[in-house]
């Protein structure tokens, strides 16, 4: 099965510059043909790329998204039939909707054997308010189909600007991981994951917690195949009150979570655990991404207060990574009454996420200095 990976992005937003990042650090041992689309341009940018080894099938005349989405079909199908790739990049014209690339890509996908992998919008952070004003149309069509926006030329703004892109872009699509780290900051392996959704703060750390509760402290037998944490990742939630497990909602929600079914709802029956509450309570996450920075002594304010009072709900578990005003990443790790803080290698954005009941959301944003 071919892997398809869309990345588009506003004109001169970086998309070349991060597909030669991906394909020195993340595509090494991958058979790999990328499909470049300029609109009505020569494709100016195909000779380094072949200089890597790479066969580029370029298509001048027109936008695979719109005037050539049936020879873009044709087209990927000799692809596939020709180099027979592990992996297919499309690199769409920087004026293209996204949302009818997904489509084409999806059309192809039912004739033949590809799966679409990745769907991601690079956007420039210094132009992303004046493109969001000025180009609405295709700007705001790729930010919004996008399963991942990576942020390019971060270390060229100050921190206030970048969250005040993160919030205007969490505006157009909450559900994006939007990775705010500096490139050179990251290996291209790294952001391979993000795009594929494969880095999860918030999915790991709930299916912990229900793994946790489903194992200690048991006063009665499981002998049952529902005795599980079972996690949708459809983003359907369902009710199960006759049956032992732990049904959880993560359909890439790295972000806020103000709906009532996201949440883990754990049944056990008779299970007693300690901090005063049972099993059977409905366990809730509040989960971010930030590009703000943190120093030391503030998280450990920050997890101090989470130990020592309950004005925020029944805190079973936090944990994030963040950015340190030092340059570093700072990793923090909590239970009720114990934390640590510990330095990290970088990470693509800076992701927290607390899990517990009863969670008081808004209370616990501005605890983490976070909007919501």
């Amino acid at each position: 099965m071919t892997k398809i990976d869309i990345i588009s992005g506003f004109l001169g937003a970086g998309k070349t510059t991060l597909i030669r990042k991906l394909l020195q650090e993340a595509f090494q041992d991958e058979k790999l043909v990328l499909i470049e689309n300029e609109f009505g341009e020569i494709g100016i940018d195909g000779g380094f790329l072949k200089d890597a080894g790479v066969e580029i099938r370029e298509m001048n005349s027109g936008c695979i998204c719109c005037s050539l989405v049936g020879d873009f079909g044709t087209a990927l199908q000799e692809v596939l039939e020709k180099f027979q790739p592990d992996r297919v990049i499309i690199e769409p014209s920087g004026v293209g909707k996204l949302s009818d690339v997904i489509k084409a890509v999806k059309d192809v996908a039912k004739k033949v054997s590809v799966t679409l992998n990745s769907y991601t919008a690079v956007v420039d952070v210094k132009k992303c308010k004046m493109y969001m004003k000025n180009f609405g149309e295709f700007f705001n069509n790729q930010i919004e189909s996008a399963q991942t926006i990576i942020l390019s030329r971060t270390q060229d703004v100050k921190e206030d600007k970048l969250e005040q892109c993160v919030k205007e872009l969490k505006e157009h699509n909450n559900h994006a991981t939007i990775i705010t780290t500096p490139w050179s900051e990251l290996n291209g392996s790294q952001i391979l994951l993000a795009m594929e959704k494969q880095a999860s703060l918030e999915k790991d750390l709930m299916e912990e917690v229900c793994h946790e509760h489903d194992h200690e402290g048991h006063h009665h037998d499981h002998h049952h195949e529902e005795d599980h944490c079972e996690c949708d990742h459809e983003g359907h939630h369902h009710d199960h009150h006759e049956e032992d497990h732990c049904e959880c909602d993560h359909e890439g929600h790295h972000h806020d979570h103000h709906h009532e079914e996201d949440h883990c709802e754990c049944d056990h029956e008779g299970h007693h655990h300690d901090h005063h509450h049972h099993a059977d309570e409905v366990f809730t996450s509040w989960g971010i991404e930030t590009p703000h920075k943190y120093n030391k002594q503030e998280l450990t304010d920050i997890l101090q207060t989470l130990s020592e009072t309950d004005r925020y709900g029944i805190i079973l578990r936090a944990k994030g990574m963040v950015a340190g005003t030092d340059g570093t990443w700072l990793y923090f790790d909590f239970v009720p009454e114990e934390y640590e803080i510990r330095e990290g290698a970088t990470d693509v954005t800076g992701r927290l996420c607390v899990i517990g009941s009863k969670l008081d959301e808004s209370e616990i944003a501005k605890l983490f200095h976070a909007a919501v």
